[in-house]
């Protein structure tokens, strides 16, 4: 491919400790790119390692912090290359990473790498979809959708199915654009070669309750948005009523999510929500050329 195919966004907030890294990694690409910061007002002294890095990005910092999804949306509207590469600030790829992803793209709206732990261990292959709509971790070929950790889009794929859902915060926001990439008809691949050694949830603590809170709230919109009116009903029914019991059980597992006040909070950012999210939903409705129920079918386990 000659010239500059992809943007390579990274969102950083208070990245002081990895940033370098993984700029560094970036810059150490085989293939020629581009690269765009977006930092989230981070206040820990990574304002100054972006613009002391010989690499030189492109740095938009934020007055906010809008999260990895609003970020990631700010960023989609910057872009003007053909393809974007989404990738965590404490991901650090493989200098032929870029190169395999765009080779292995064809056709396709979405191709998503593997991320290991940093013992080597993999962690994941992009996003599996669970017989509950949970998003998770996919380890095996083909993924229903590509991890926002380190992955490649069609920049106009992206736009044209409604953006990135900046509202989400945290999380979700990959799984939600897969999943209307698939109703649009687009395909995602899964590239096992393309390999990145990842921090994961430095900045968001996995098992915190905001990562908690985030976590279930976005996967009860994305449903909401994109999946089967049914399962959507359903799945929201079932956590409301999971909630309203919780107070009279006795062996109620000690985790955040399974507190009663994080749930109903949960609940109620929901319901405000509501009335976007229905109008989102008829746009996604809109866009799809493939049934919500035959992309449920295909990929939910």
């Amino acid at each position: 491919m000659g010239g500059v195919e992809t943007t390579v966004v990274v969102v950083t907030w208070r990245g002081a400790g990895h940033i370098t890294a993984c700029l560094d990694a970036v810059a150490a690409q085989e293939r020629p790119h581009r690269t765009l910061v977006i930092d989230n007002a981070s206040d820990d002294g990574t304002a100054a390692l972006l613009a002391a890095h010989p690499s030189r990005p492109r740095v938009v910092r934020l007055p906010r912090n809008t999260g990895y999804a609003g970020a990631m949306r700010i960023a989609l509207s910057l872009v003007d290359t053909p393809l974007m590469a989404w990738l965590n600030d404490d991901a650090v790829p493989a200098p032929d990473w870029l190169a395999v992803l765009e080779d292995a793209l064809g056709p396709a709206a979405a191709a998503s790498a593997r991320l290991d732990r940093p013992d080597g261990s993999i962690q994941s292959l992009g996003v599996r979809l669970t017989a509950d709509g949970h998003g998770a971790d996919a380890t095996e070929a083909p993924a229903f959708g590509f991890c926002g950790g380190a992955a490649l889009l069609r920049t106009n794929a992206v736009r044209t199915v409604g953006g990135v859902p900046g509202s989400f915060f945290c999380y979700y926001e990959d799984t939600d654009t897969a999943w209307r990439l698939r109703l649009a008809g687009h395909d995602i691949v899964t590239v096992p070669a393309a390999r990145v050694t990842h921090g994961h949830g430095v900045s968001t603590r996995p098992g915190s309750p905001r990562f908690h809170r985030w976590n279930e709230r976005n996967r009860l919109l994305t449903l909401l948005r994109c999946a089967p009116g049914a399962i959507a009903l359903r799945e929201l029914a079932r956590f409301a009523a999971i909630t309203a019991v919780l107070p009279l059980r006795r062996d109620v597992v000690d985790a955040p999510n399974f507190r009663v006040p994080l749930r109903c909070r949960v609940l109620a950012e929901v319901l405000v929500r509501l009335p976007g999210t229905l109008t989102a939903r008829r746009a996604v409705t809109r866009r799809s050329t493939v049934p919500r129920r035959a992309v449920w079918r295909a990929w939910a386990r």
